[in-house]
C-alpha cells in the first residue's frame, strides 16, 4: 500500500511535463513556430531533426500525461525518462555541470550558461526511471483496466 502511495505521489510529475514543456513544443511545431526547436535537435546530432523534434514533444505531451494517469505507464515513463535523458545529458551537458561543480573538469561560466541547467531534466528523468522500473502502482488506470505489471 505504501508502495501505491509513493507511485500515486511521482506520477503527478507527468501533468507538469506535460503541461509545463510538452504542451509548448506542440503548438510551437504545429504552428510553424518550432524552428529553434528543431535547431536544437539538429544540433545534438539527430537526423531528421523535425521528426525528432516532434518525437520529443510526444513523448513529453503525451508521455506525460499518460504517466500521469497510469495509463500504458511503463512504456509511457520509458519514452519521457529517454527524453529526459537526451535532454539532461545531450543537451543541458548534466554531466560537464558535476565535473565541473566537483572541480574536476572546470568550465566557464560563459560555457555553463550555454549549456542551461540540467536540474528539472535530472529529476524527471529519475522520476520516471522509477515509474518506468515500479510501474504505476494499484491506483492506476492500468490497475482499473486490469494490466499486469501494475
Amino acid at each position: 500500500m505504501v508502495r501505491d502511495i509513493a507511485l500515486l505521489l511521482l506520477r503527478p510529475a507527468g501533468l507538469y511535463l506535460a503541461l509545463g514543456h510538452g504542451w509548448g513544443k506542440i503548438v510551437a511545431l504545429s504552428g510553424g513556430q518550432g524552428d529553434r526547436f528543431v535547431e536544437g535537435v539538429a544540433g545534438l546530432g539527430f537526423p531528421a531533426p523535425a521528426l525528432f523534434a516532434w518525437a520529443a514533444a510526444l513523448s513529453e505531451f503525451a508521455g506525460g500525461i499518460c504517466v500521469a494517469l497510469g495509463l500504458g505507464t511503463r512504456v509511457a515513463a520509458a519514452f519521457a525518462g529517454f527524453t529526459m535523458l537526451v535532454a539532461a545529458f545531450g543537451r543541458h551537458h548534466a554531466h560537464g555541470h558535476f565535473l565541473s561543480w566537483l572541480g574536476a573538469a572546470p568550465a566557464s561560466e560563459e560555457t555553463l550558461k550555454a549549456w542551461g541547467n540540467p536540474e528539472l531534466a535530472v529529476v524527471y528523468l529519475l522520476v520516471f526511471a522509477a515509474v518506468a522500473l515500479a510501474g504505476p502502482g494499484r491506483f492506476a488506470v492500468d490497475a482499473l483496466l486490469g494490466r499486469k505489471g501494475r
